[in-house]
């Protein structure tokens, strides 16, 4: 907890806030990307890291977001799958939602849920937040694939009544919908040195390394 309280303060510091809402992608950076080069032939099952700039990789090079070191992390690993970036910066779980088609169409094997971050640091209604992420887990799973849900936290200025729903909603839908669970995408991360960017709420590319890690441990059993 002392760790997520440090990533609290930070988001605080970097001025996200209901009337200052994270900035989203020029139009032509917002779109799906394989998280490592593929060829048209490629037939492997997909794993698909769908969500906003925590998948994106926000303010990272390319080739180095969390989806990226999942990809090496199978290679070397001898895991016959392919990871396709699908992070958007600035989404909310509406803007997910608006485009699930897209991400079912891609028949994926294993969905990594990455949404919520961007409702709740503009104080959407809890109620929105969770509804949008059932339709996408329900959407995904009829579509074929196993998801695995990545919670999320908020900065205590947000107030505690709001923060405890908040978090609920994840803890809730991975009950009811029997789900690989990550309480918090950032464990590891926020409070190390050199793990965060200046903004106080991105990884770097070394936080990115230890997210990758974090996740393949929700991932392996659904291999």
């Amino acid at each position: 907890m002392k760790n997520i309280y440090l990533m609290l303060t930070c988001l605080a510091i970097a001025g996200c806030s209901r009337e200052q809402p994270p900035a989203r992608e020029p139009a032509p950076a917002r779109k799906a990307r394989s998280a490592a080069p593929a060829k048209e032939t490629d037939h492997r099952p997909v794993i698909v890291a769908f969500g906003d700039s925590l998948s994106a990789g926000f303010g990272a090079d390319p080739g180095q977001s969390y989806p990226d070191f999942v990809q090496k992390e199978l290679d070397q690993r001898g895991y016959p799958y392919r990871v396709v970036n699908a992070g958007i910066s600035g989404d909310t779980t509406t803007d997910g939602l608006e485009r699930i088609h897209t991400v079912t169409g891609l028949q994926p094997a294993v969905a990594i849920l990455e949404f919520g971050g961007n409702d709740g640091l503009r104080g959407l209604p809890v109620t929105t937040t969770r509804a949008n992420l059932e339709q996408m887990i329900v959407a995904l799973q009829k579509a074929g694939a196993k998801v695995v849900l990545a919670g999320m936290t908020l900065p205590p200025n947000y107030g505690p009544d709001y923060i405890r729903e908040f978090e609920k909603i994840y803890k809730d839908l991975a009950a009811k919908y029997k789900l690989p669970f990550i309480p918090f995408l950032l464990e590891g991360v926020v409070g190390v040195p050199g793990m965060m960017q200046p903004d106080g709420i991105h990884a770097t590319v070394k936080g990115n390394e230890v997210v990758a890690r974090l996740v393949m441990r929700s991932l392996k059993p659904l291999l």
